[in-house]
């Protein structure tokens, strides 16, 4: 909400405030910022996804999110981060790439799950 250069950051300020000259909107949407509110804690698995043509969230976004994550874990499990090279903020377009890309986050979970239990 503070990057002038996304294209919905300025059309949104009306909803969420402008945190660049209000504090009171600044420290609002920090109070919930997955970011800002990352504390040394023994987070699950995790993996985080981005689309690299994505224009509302873009790739380091989720990137510097598992970077911090993983200063911050008391756990063992692991924080992983994908990034799509051709995909937007949906995700992947057609509809078998798509399903790849539930596949894997299908995957994924089946295996954190069964990967906690033998803990």
């Amino acid at each position: 909400m503070s990057d002038l250069s996304l294209p919905l950051t300025p059309p949104e300020w009306p909803e969420w405030g402008n945190p660049t000259v209000d504090p009171a909107a600044y420290d609002y949407i920090a109070s919930y910022s997955p970011y800002d509110n990352i504390a040394d804690l023994p987070y699950p698995a995790i993996l985080a996804r981005g689309g690299l043509s994505d224009p509302r969230v873009t790739w380091w976004e989720p990137e510097k999110w598992v970077a911090r994550l993983r200063e911050h874990t008391t756990s063992d499990r692991p924080i992983l981060f994908a990034v799509n090279l051709d995909a937007g903020h949906g995700g992947a377009s057609g509809r078998f790439d798509h399903l790849k890309e539930v596949a894997l986050d299908y995957a994924f979970a089946i295996w954190a799950i069964e990967g906690a239990q033998a803990l």
